[in-house]
């Protein structure tokens, strides 16, 4: 049986999801989607790790479907709720998924896609009834989930997580961040990424907490907050300032009724994106928290965390998680010592391979099995720093290795900056330049910025190209897409 099953099996008659006012318990979870499990095998006795699509609405039917998956022994392949019908297609067909499951307010969207691929087409809502037969034996080791890589530079890349991965994550996590049945979490992030689908979902019911879903829109985050069921909370730094800038708009006495909410918090957790100290500094006058900062990606799980007791260093992302191996190594793979150096990382949490892509696989390993995570850290005093992801973070600028992050950390300390972004661009002289694409948010002019930059830092790290914006483009999680950045300066 699949430990994520024997896990609920412990809270039977707990409430487990929230949404849209509906309460779901563990039985109803369990019932459910091993009835839909049965309903997918069509006869079958085991999908024998056919992979199944599915464009389902954060919601009780999210997990339903995504258990119904893995009891069935299919492999889930959570699609974007935002994407445009082309990004579906090439997620689609590059799994080469047979099955296709949806809420019914994506039928119009889905269905024509459906039939131009000829796959087995679902509608949730539409399955009824609980057909006869047994379900599969389904082993740690089988593969189980294929969550897509941004595709910031080249094209998504599938990456295979095993049962066995999945269980390592969630366990390292409700350890080191004392998940226990009394949490209340509201998840407003989205469920084809490895933050939402684990770190949230899965964590709270691993532990038989309760999941609350909802939509973002700051003002309905306060009012579930006033509530005061929530106890725990994670998102990406945008949606932090988001919240920020919205409660500088409220009336004294509400933003004094939202802070007194948020101190009861137990956990508030940052990550996906690096956080701006600048922000972690305003969401802890408001809430009276220092957000626990941490560092994972997809390839992962979590592999860095913050202490839940102890030092939560501002701009660090804090020591190796339960069971996980991390050694910072230069460009030919030798360990860094206290670096700067790539991070790698070795342990159960790591995946499996790139789905049907062996070479790329191969590339992302070292000889001896470490992970090449394409970041960059620091070891400072037991705590790692994130200098940025090597291959548009770190601007190699004549001689010099200049850290992106650390620029923006700087440039957001001035009063009329709202937000910046660093790049290297292409340059003959000096291989690279710096540019930052800035959001002012009072009266700034190229001189005055440049003046007081030379105050601030070295001249090799200034920003030789600067240009003003109304907005950073990001992707879904929030991360601001460098790619994108550079042809600003175009």
């Amino acid at each position: 049986m699949l430990s994520v099953i024997q896990k609920a099996k412990e809270h039977l008659n707990v409430r487990a999801i929230l949404a849209e006012g509906r309460e779901t318990s563990y039985e109803e979870l369990i019932i459910r989607s091993a009835a839909l499990a049965r309903i997918l095998l069509d006869g079958k006795s085991d999908l024998q790790e056919e992979r199944v699509s599915f464009m389902v609405a954060p919601s009780e039917d999210y997990v339903i479907t995504l258990w119904a998956i893995w009891q069935a022994g299919g492999i889930a392949v959570p699609l974007c709720t935002d994407h445009p019908v082309p990004s579906l297609k090439y997620t689609i067909t590059d799994s080469a998924s047979s099955i296709l499951v949806i809420s019914p307010s994506f039928e119009e969207m889905m269905q024509p896609l459906a039939e131009e691929l000829g796959m087995r087409f679902m509608i949730i809502s539409n399955q009824s009834g609980d057909r006869a037969g047994t379900l599969p034996e389904v082993s740690a080791n089988r593969r189980a989930m294929i969550l897509y890589t941004s595709g910031t530079t080249n094209l998504p890349k599938g990456v295979v997580t095993t049962h066995a991965n999945i269980t390592s994550q969630i366990e390292a996590l409700v350890k080191a961040w004392k998940w226990s049945s009394d949490d209340h979490i509201l998840c407003v992030l989205p469920l084809h990424h490895v933050h939402g689908i684990i770190n949230v979902v899965g964590c709270s019911l691993w532990s038989g907490a309760c999941c609350e879903f909802s939509h973002f829109q700051p003002d309905r985050v306060f009012q579930i907050f006033l509530q005061g069921k929530v106890n725990v909370f994670m998102a990406v730094p945008t949606i932090y300032f988001k919240l920020t800038s919205h409660w500088e708009t409220l009336p004294q006495e509400r933003r004094s009724t939202v802070s007194e909410c948020l101190k009861k918090f137990r956990l508030m957790v940052s990550g996906s994106a690096a956080l701006p100290v600048s922000l972690l500094e305003k969401w802890k006058k408001i809430s009276h928290h220092t957000l626990l900062e941490r560092y994972g990606m997809t390839e992962l799980g979590m592999a860095i965390s913050n202490p839940y007791k102890g030092e939560r260093r501002p701009g660090h992302v804090g020591q190796p998680l339960p069971g996980v191996h991390i050694r910072l190594c230069n460009e030919k793979d030798e360990p860094a010592s206290d670096g700067p150096g790539e991070i790698q990382v070795k342990g159960p949490n790591v995946f499996l391979e790139y789905w049907k892509k062996p070479d790329a696989t191969r590339l992302a390993f070292t000889a001896d099995g470490w992970f090449r995570t394409g970041d960059t850290a620091v070891l400072d005093n037991g705590y790692y720093r994130i200098l940025g992801r090597t291959s548009v973070d770190i601007i190699k600028s004549g001689g010099y290795k200049i850290s992106a992050l650390e620029v923006e950390e700087i440039l957001r300390t001035h009063p009329a900056i709202a937000d910046c972004s660093v790049v290297g661009l292409e340059d003959d002289e000096w291989g690279e330049i710096v540019g930052a694409a800035i959001i002012p948010k009072g009266t700034l002019t190229e001189s005055q910025l440049v003046s007081w930059m030379k105050q601030q830092m070295p001249a090799y790290r200034i920003p030789r190209r600067l240009v003003w914006v109304n907005d950073l483009p990001r992707n879904a999680m929030g991360k601001v897409t460098k790619n994108e950045v550079k042809k600003m300066f175009a």
